[in-house]
């Protein structure tokens, strides 16, 4: 009965490592995509400017 109460433990732990990559890798790309956004925005900024001629 030991092994059984062990293998839920570690499925239970590898269900939940899952979870918490998902939301860890969701929170990372929404970061990306602002940054990147955030670029775009300021370079938007930058042409209209007259900073750089395209």
């Amino acid at each position: 009965m030991d092994n059984w109460t062990y293998y839920v433990a570690a499925l239970i732990a590898i269900i939940v490592a899952v979870f918490i990559i998902k939301k860890v890798a969701s929170c990372l790309i929404r970061a990306i995509v602002l940054i990147v956004l955030l670029a775009l925005l300021a370079l938007g900024y930058y042409y209209l400017h007259g900073g750089v001629t395209p």
